[in-house]
């Protein structure tokens, strides 16, 4: 790492979930531990956590700060998606407070072997863990059409087409197997008026799109969320961080869906189906970064946290 990892929205994160002694917490996306750390001291003496990340590397990270914790942590390569067989495996129970903060993390983005960034010149993987296809060879498999509707979907790119068929046009040639070589196709397919205008590099939106891709992001968020209700004692709390629309509106639904589950058809008065809210909102509004920790963690700047706590209804 460049930097010292910093969690984002720490006291934010532990407001919303209120670590208590004796609770037990899930870390799902556990990364260098700062956020699990943080949790297991506001549980002490007794609390416990068990920490998930699907990157060895980022476990190997986390085992060696938490490592004086003994028995009050248990790590596990997992995603969080399957975050309930986890927790029966290891035997843990249901928790009192669950929390992921999503996308890639800022160690991963320091590492150019990962592929992440379009800041090094590396291998194009964007892989979190080692299964799986990478960046590289989903580029390869994708005809053009397939890749156009993976950049507009993923990436909310505009020019999803344009570039879809310049990198189509240009893989004929030689694969496109690096993050610089990507990078440059991206901005030389934009028309130049379109690159003076992007605040970002123009290549960021298309690094997004297929590292969603590869890691299948928003399919594990998906699954994550169904199973959610049945991973929480009464009481029990969740938290989740997101930095981008595709996140956080699918959260944003998620926890207003399980708030007011009422199914009847708008024009009845009065609800017929009985059905009562799983969770109660905590954060009626996404809570944001402030300026200072902007300031200190640029990363925290398009970070938004939702939170909710578990109702006593059963599922």
């Amino acid at each position: 790492m460049n930097q010292p990892h910093l969690p984002v929205m720490l006291a934010e994160t532990l407001a919303v979930l209120a670590p208590r002694p004796g609770g037990l917490y899930v870390d799902g996306t556990l990364g260098a531990g700062g956020h699990a750390a943080a949790i297991l001291n506001a549980c002490a003496p007794d609390g416990r956590l068990l920490g998930l990340d699907r990157d060895p590397a980022a476990l190997e990270l986390a085992a060696e700060r938490l490592g004086g914790l003994g028995g009050r942590v248990v790590l596990r390569r997992e995603s969080f998606d399957r975050m309930g067989e986890a927790m029966r495996e290891t035997g843990v129970g249901k928790a009192d407070g669950i929390l992921l903060d999503l996308g890639v993390s800022s160690m991963q983005l320091d590492q150019p072997g990962r592929g992440f960034s379009f800041r090094h010149d590396a291998p194009l993987d964007m892989r979190m863990g080692p299964e799986g296809a990478s960046a590289a060879e989903l580029l390869a498999d994708l005809d053009e059409n397939a890749l156009a509707r993976l950049l507009r979907e993923y990436g909310e790119e505009p020019f999803a087409r344009v570039i879809a068929r310049a990198l189509t046009r240009a893989r004929a040639s030689a694969p496109i197997a690096t993050t610089g070589r990507l990078a440059a196709l991206v901005e030389a397919a934009l028309p130049a008026a379109e690159r003076r205008k992007r605040k970002l590099h123009p290549a960021t939106q298309v690094f997004q799109a297929l590292r969603i891709a590869v890691n299948d992001e928003l399919g594990r968020l998906d699954r994550f969320l169904a199973g959610l209700p049945a991973w929480l004692t009464p009481g029990g709390r969740v938290a989740v961080i997101s930095y981008h629309s595709l996140e956080d509106r699918r959260v944003k639904r998620a926890l207003a869906g399980l708030a007011r589950p009422c199914t009847c058809p708008p024009r009845l008065a009065v609800c017929a189906c009985g059905r009562k809210p799983l969770v109660e909102l905590l954060t009626p509004k996404a809570l944001r970064a402030g300026a200072a920790e902007v300031e200190a963690n640029p990363r925290a700047r398009s970070a938004r946290l939702r939170a909710a706590a578990r109702t006593g209804e059963a599922l």
